[in-house]
């Protein structure tokens, strides 16, 4: 009796992908499109080997008894076949033909991270960027074969791409239906493969793309690219890319939703007596009244010069934060024309008061952080 280890060439304690590996070797080396008919039997022995093998009950029942447990399901009267072969049958299993598998598969999705400044989210940015990824291969234009010659119909399952198979079971003989091993349930096997893609009708490569960051994207945001992915196995069609925006900090300014955010200094006299300052904002130089009187905290509104609002034509604010500069070293001039003030306007001991919530005050913390 045969020894279905030997005929794999792998040991008694060989695991499952071990055993897999050995048989995929051998029914490529044996199978007989490629070896010849001479190898068939040979060919149908390493088959069977492989079916026994590399079902664990199987291969439990050929462990203490040899191939006629095997057949005999290790019971007397022919009642054979795991519960697992019968519930497969009688159930539809996993393996249950349902014609040959194509061989092209969709693409994977890839995902591509990028930076952009802020001022690229006001105003939206197209640019190019860098990927690696599966293209179709152009030397066998991803049919995988070389020279262009069509994958040959396995004769193990004669096209089909699964292989019947009867099983002893306390019900009788039963037939079941399982992938073909040799041809990976494709119903054809490529002899002669494209020596570019090894097979593959697809190799990596880095590819420029054309990329348009819109206005008011927000950090994190994903853009999707439909089909400009992975190519898949084959030819297949490819899958989907995604770039993953990052937006980087700016020193001056920050955004709050659609509005942009920043902070302005300003002197004490500026703020008592009134003037006109121009700050350099993304649109370029922009003029800030600052009112007679103005206190410290107060927030001026510049509309339209925020960000772009997303798949919209408007934008949002500018929000400018004012800061009034108290002087910590004084001249003596400075100091005694302080004083004099003071006396004017009756503050030389004034009184300590809390503020109220009254609505000047609201309003001001409103306008600043809403």
């Amino acid at each position: 009796m045969a020894d279905y280890y030997d005929i794999l060439g792998v040991s008694r304690s060989a695991t499952s992908d071990e055993i897999k590996r050995a048989y995929r070797k051998k029914a490529r080396k044996l199978h007989p499109d490629v070896a010849g008919p001479d190898s068939s039997e040979e060919f149908k022995a390493v088959t069977a080997a492989y079916d026994v093998l590399s079902n664990d009950e199987k291969r439990r029942l050929y462990d203490m008894g040899g191939e006629q447990a095997v057949r005999n399901g290790g019971a007397p009267g022919g009642f054979g076949g795991s519960f697992q072969d019968i519930f497969d049958t009688f159930f539809g299993g996993a393996t249950a033909a349902r014609g040959p598998v194509p061989r092209g598969r969709r693409g994977q999705d890839a995902l591509v991270p990028i930076e952009v400044e802020l001022r690229d989210a006001v105003f939206g940015l197209e640019t190019d960027i860098t990927v690696e990824t599966a293209v179709r291969c152009t030397t066998c234009d991803g049919t995988c074969t070389r020279d262009g010659r069509p994958p040959q119909t396995c004769t193990a399952c004669g096209g089909t791409g699964s292989i019947r198979k009867v099983t002893n079971s306390f019900l009788g003989q039963v037939m079941s239906t399982t992938s073909c091993g040799v041809c990976q349930g494709h119903g054809t096997v490529i002899t002669d493969p494209c020596l570019d893609c090894a097979g593959e009708g697809r190799v990596r490569a880095t590819q420029t793309l054309n990329v348009r960051i819109p206005a008011g994207i927000e950090d994190g945001m994903r853009i999707r690219m439909a089909g400009r992915g992975e190519v898949g196995p084959a030819g297949g069609p490819q899958g989907d890319l995604f770039i993953e925006v990052h937006v980087a900090e700016h020193p001056q300014f920050t955004r709050h939703g659609d509005d942009l955010v920043c902070e302005l200094e300003i002197p004490m006299t500026a703020a008592a007596l009134g003037t006109t300052m121009t700050i350099e904002s993304f649109d370029g130089p922009e003029e800030i009244e600052i009112e007679p009187g103005t206190s410290a905290g107060v927030s001026l509104r510049v509309r339209g010069k925020g960000v772009g609002r997303l798949h919209r034509s408007d934008r949002g604010d500018l929000v400018i934060n004012l800061h009034v500069l108290t002087p910590s070293r004084l001249s003596s001039r400075e100091k005694e024309l302080l004083r004099e003030l003071a006396e004017i306007r009756g503050e030389t001991d004034p009184d300590a008061s809390l503020v109220s919530d009254s609505p000047s005050v609201f309003s001001r913390f409103r306008d600043r952080f809403l």
